[in-house]
């Protein structure tokens, strides 16, 4: 039963890395992508074969077939691990791309047009305290009808001041909204990098934004080392112990190994 486990694990991990691998040679070879995609099914399948068939018959294998087919397949295995690390690798930048260029520069950009909004406010505010400078003078000029009609127009142009004044303050606050929103999705995208930030504190002792990229490297590098090369020894392994039990057969009384040695298991 083990054995046919260590099969169905050798396959399902081998579908997973293909995965991993074709998506990541397809954004390495972009403008080519079912050709890449039907490439790489291909040799991940072929892979898999070429590897039991060689173990199954290493013994009768031709020196040169068995170099060049345990050559082919520590290659495919290489390609399979590249195209693992293209696929991290751009899960990653992505990742560092929304955060750095992408919410980033949209708290950026609101951030100016309330800074825009707060300076065309005082703007208004000044003009408003030179009006009502201007009335006070006026006031104490006394009543003459010049002075009446001046404060009248005064009035008016302060009100409409006033009303401008209010808008920009809607503005400040419907724009302090939007960016507290793209704020917190900032905060919640770095908090998804936060488990990385612990491994590069723990290997490197810091957590900057080089340890961080050297931290990921690490981590990556870890995944593609365990991921081919565990299917194909899985498969080695569950072939091996396929045939291992094929060549075993119990009667009463009797183990058999082979057809040559035969041992009595009462003894």
């Amino acid at each position: 039963m083990i054995n046919y486990l260590a099969l169905f694990a050798a396959l399902l991990v081998s579908c997973v890395s293909a995965y991993y691998s074709i998506v990541g040679l397809t954004a390495i070879f972009a403008s080519q992508f079912w050709p890449i995609v039907i490439m790489g099914s291909v040799l991940e399948f072929g892979k898999l074969v070429t590897a039991s068939w060689l173990y199954r018959n290493w013994k009768i294998t031709p020196i040169l077939m068995k170099i060049y087919l345990t050559f082919a397949v520590c290659i495919l295995m290489f390609i399979t691990s590249m195209g693992t690390f293209g696929f991290l690798s751009k899960a990653h930048i992505d990742q560092s791309l929304v955060i750095n260029t992408g919410k980033k520069d949209e708290v950026a950009i609101i951030q100016q047009k309330i800074d825009f909004e707060k300076e065309s406010n005082e703007d208004l505010n000044k003009q408003i305290s030179q009006i009502d400078a201007a009335l006070n003078k006026l006031t104490e000029k006394g009543q003459a009808s010049s002075s009446l009609k001046a404060a009248d127009q005064q009035r008016k142009t302060r009100d409409e001041l006033i009303r401008k004044k209010e808008e920009h303050v809607k503005n400040i606050s419907k724009l302090t909204s939007e960016r507290i929103k793209y704020d917190s999705e900032v905060k919640k995208l770095e908090a998804e990098v936060g488990p990385i930030k612990y491994i590069a504190s723990l290997i490197y002792e810091k957590s900057d934004n080089d340890q961080l990229e050297k931290a990921v490297r690490f981590v990556i590098l870890m995944l593609v080392i365990v991921f081919d090369p565990l299917a194909v020894v899985l498969m080695i392994a569950a072939n091996h112990g396929i045939l291992t039990n094929k060549q075993l057969t119990r009667r009463p009384g009797v183990f058999r190994i082979d057809s040559e040695k035969v041992f009595d298991i009462n003894e």
